[in-house]
């Protein structure tokens, strides 16, 4: 049986570009589904098909029980959607950006007003609940949207890059949120750029490139079939190198790979933190001093390289995040 949130075969072209080539998803009820990717990878093409905002070209969408492309008012009554880009009325309020959502979905205006009232205090929004949203920063308008997306608790959320514009504070508040959600059963498709927030709320990854779900798996899952741990060594003298990688190659389960520039040598290993204290004793008698020695386990930006070939992010763009935060 089909889960909360269903696709199968969704095809959509823009001109020359396939912005979803074939995608097939199935979202458990109660669970969250990441959908991981760069940018023009297709996630959010993909949100706006299962959200009735564009008609696929070809394939099925059930969303709720409901078929996207039959029913999509249905749709649109069942589902809470929080976009990339804050999506509020400037010239209201933000309690009264969130008052019109409640009445725009039916509840009275009593319960519309407590709703408004509980959510802005939530959002660390309740001393500016009564100013206007122009005068808002950035983040603060990502926080009252993504606030007017919860008014009424949906059955199915779909929250495209929600912690874009957030602060470390407010970014772990919303997961949260989102945990909250979760717990009470709700479903939710969440696509971001951040690696962390991926591993740190989907219940499983759909790893996304070129319109295309290329990997799809839990989180660990998925950082196994990156070949495991390894073990990083910094020299303390570049000329050191050389043989640093001779040793480690002789504890490794692949091939070394050599940073000349930060003076470091990776091996992918087996055997855990013990070998470590091998690894150390060889390098200390072949006379090598170490400026630092780690363990590393895989993480998820390793599998996105693994996959694709290159970061999810890049160091450019990383940068705009951290300064929009």
């Amino acid at each position: 049986m089909p889960g909360a949130i269903f696709a199968e075969g969704l095809v959509k072209t823009f001109g020359d570009v396939r912005a979803l080539d074939g995608v097939d998803l199935d979202v458990p009820e109660g669970t969250v589904l990441g959908l991981l990717g760069p940018n023009g990878a297709g996630k959010t093409t993909a949100v706006r098909v299962l959200t009735t905002l564009l008609k696929p070209d070809r394939g099925t969408a059930v969303v709720a029980g409901i078929d996207v492309l039959k029913k999509p008012n249905e749709v649109r009554r069942a589902i809470g959607l929080s976009g990339q880009f804050a999506a509020v009325d400037e010239y209201l309020t933000g309690r009264e950006n969130l008052r019109m959502v409640g009445q725009l979905y039916q509840m009275s205006a009593r319960d519309a007003k407590a709703r408004a009232g509980e959510l802005l205090e939530r959002f660390n929004l309740g001393d500016a609940a009564d100013r206007i949203a122009k005068t808002y920063s950035g983040g603060m308008r990502r926080r009252l949207d993504l606030a007017a997306a919860l008014v009424v608790s949906p059955p199915v959320m779909f929250m495209d890059e929600p912690t874009t514009g957030l602060d470390p504070r407010n970014r772990q508040q919303l997961w949260e949120v989102i945990q909250e959600l979760v717990a009470g059963g709700t479903t939710l498709l969440l696509t971001t750029q951040y690696l962390e927030e991926a591993d740190h709320l989907a219940h499983d990854i759909a790893v996304v490139d070129h319109g295309r779900v290329i990997a799809r798996g839990t989180s660990d899952a998925l950082k196994a079939r990156t070949g495991g741990e390894r073990v990083e060594v910094v020299v303390h003298a570049p000329e050191h190198i050389g043989v640093a990688d001779e040793v480690l190659r002789g504890f490794g389960k692949g091939d070394s790979k050599i940073e000349a520039h930060t003076r470091k040598v990776t091996v992918p290993v087996s055997g855990g933190a013990k070998l470590l204290v091998e690894v150390i004793r060889e390098l200390d008698g072949r006379g090598i001093e170490i400026d630092d020695i780690a363990l590393r386990r895989p993480t998820l930006d390793d599998v996105f390289i693994s996959l694709t070939g290159h970061a999810a992010v890049s160091e450019e763009e990383q940068d705009r995040k951290e300064a929009a935060s």
